[in-house]
């Protein structure tokens, strides 16, 4: 099973999204990064991340992915935001974000969401692609209050 997935399954009935999990190295142990939010949109608290922690560290340690050791980290997204839904695009619509597709990247603002099309505005140019068309999307401005 694949870890994204699994921290999905035991942190989704608890009320988090899982934004992103990524696998990396931090000195001679492995690190695993988990960004979560909350279903409901509401600020991700000390307590979710917590509790979050918790749940998924009892999970990788029933599933033991790993052979050497590993380091779990669980952070609210931040200024590290991924937009990858309709929705997280229509949430956070009027800002500014790096997007990626392919090996062209461009800054562009949140206009409009239909579907699973978001549209940008960048420099002046509309700009429309599917969210399937999206390899990385991130937030490049943070809302003057919270969404």
């Amino acid at each position: 099973m694949e870890l994204a997935q699994a921290a999905a399954e035991v942190l989704g009935p608890l009320g988090y999204e899982v934004l992103e999990l990524d696998l990396g190295a931090s000195g001679r142990s492995r690190r695993v990064l988990l960004r979560i939010d909350r279903l409901d949109e509401a600020v991700v608290s000390m307590d979710d991340v917590e509790r979050a922690s918790e749940v998924f560290g009892l999970e990788l340690d029933r599933l033991d992915p790993f052979e050497e050791p590993y380091r779990l980290e669980v952070e609210s997204p931040g200024s590290q935001r991924p937009l990858v839904t309709p929705r997280h695009f229509e949430r956070f619509s009027g800002l500014l974000v790096n997007v990626r597709v392919g090996a062209e990247k461009f800054k562009g603002r949140i206009t409009r969401v239909e579907d699973d099309t978001v549209t940008f505005d960048v420099n002046g140019q509309e700009r429309s692609l599917t969210t399937a068309q999206i390899d990385s999307a991130r937030l490049a401005e943070w809302p003057s209050e919270p969404r």
